[in-house]
């Protein structure tokens, strides 16, 4: 059986209406083949619906959806080249690992020496070489998750979805099994759209990253560009810790903006604002804590927790009060202790007032 391989994924001006209400709101994406695009973003927000139209699962009220350059848009889940792997790996309790792997083969009726064999290869591929005999109650949530993947994966399909597939472990094994899913995909060169609202995750797993809210795309882009340049208070806020602070363009000049933050002054990259108001958002390690006199906003610190490899500290300014991350053996600082904050040159981005 050959397979097309992986194929990209458009949404084109698509939304999905329950009655009166508007789940996905005229959203536009694509996934180019062989990427890890995850979309992001809190509970009803459209993530989980915008998937579910990739799968066929439901069926979008306007726009086109395309796979592989192909209009799938009226096409059902049976008609579609797509799998899915189930925020609660939805495995039969009945039926044993190689079973429950060997399903999808079996239903298209493929016979039953074809359908171990594709079985037996994608267990061997997640880990799980033998636990054919096993039952799903006799292993481990990773271990279920496991045998989740093989399944969706045995028919080798151009698109591979994945429903918040981590939300059922602790984070150890989050985190293990988040590193297995993305050396998985980039060695078979999978297209993948995985769904998650935890943004470690997103971070960890990504080529793009698409953030929703409000049924919309709030941001898209690479993890690194949208922790660095969040487009606005949003996306700073949802992705990663991000202190939001009212600023001042007090001018503009070729593209840069002199802002003033409470008495300290800064420069940062204008990203098409004018002069007056606007917010700041600054990342909390982007802070630079430093005792005695010299430039800077200067602060008191309220607050100052060990954390093992890291301090959080709370300081009091006239702008507002901030969270400073210090990584490392820091000293610990007392209550009521006068410091001045610098800023980086990184993860410090103007962004539009209100």
């Amino acid at each position: 059986m050959t397979k097309a391989g992986p194929a990209s994924v458009e949404f084109r001006n698509v939304s999905m209406r329950y009655g009166a209400v508007t789940a996905v709101d005229d959203v536009s994406f694509a996934i180019e083949a062989g990427k890890l695009v995850t979309l992001l973003g809190p509970s009803g927000c459209g993530k989980t619906t915008t998937l579910r139209m990739i799968a066929g699962l439901e069926i979008a009220s306007a726009g086109q959806i395309l796979i592989g350059g192909k209009d799938v848009t009226r096409l059902s889940a049976a008609d579609r080249d797509v799998s899915m792997v189930f925020q609660s790996y939805a495995l039969f309790p009945h039926m044993s690992v190689l079973e429950n792997a060997a399903y999808g083969p079996t239903v298209k009726g493929l016979g039953k020496d074809v359908a171990r064999e594709m079985a037996l290869s994608k267990l061997a591929l997640v880990g799980l070489k033998g636990f054919e005999n096993r039952y799903p109650s006799e292993l481990s949530g990773g271990q279920q998750q496991r045998v989740a993947v093989a399944r969706a994966l045995v028919l080798e399909p151009q698109v591979l979805l994945f429903d918040e597939p981590l939300s059922n472990l602790d984070a150890k094994l989050r985190r293990r099994v988040r590193e297995e899913i993305r050396e998985l995909q980039q060695s078979l060169n999978l297209t993948v759209a995985y769904v998650t609202h935890d943004q470690e995750e997103a971070l960890a797993v990504s080529d793009r990253i698409i953030v929703m809210s409000n049924s919309r795309i709030a941001q898209e882009g690479a993890p690194r560009e949208l922790y660095e340049e969040p487009a606005n208070a949003f996306v700073a806020d949802f992705i990663g810790d991000a202190n939001l602070i009212d600023v001042t363009i007090r001018s503009v000049a070729e593209g840069r903006a002199d802002v003033a933050i409470g008495s300290a002054s800064v420069s940062l990259p204008a990203r098409g604002l004018g002069p007056g108001p606007a917010r700041v958002a600054v990342r909390p390690e982007s802070l630079i804590l430093s005792e005695g006199a010299g430039a800077g906003l200067p602060g008191t610190i309220r607050k100052c927790t060990y954390l093992g490899n890291h301090l959080d500290i709370i300081v009091e300014t006239e702008a507002a009060d901030l969270f400073v991350v210090q990584y490392g053996a820091r000293p610990m600082l007392a209550e009521g202790t006068s410091v001045k904050l610098g800023f980086a040159n990184s993860g410090v981005t103007l962004i539009p007032p209100g």
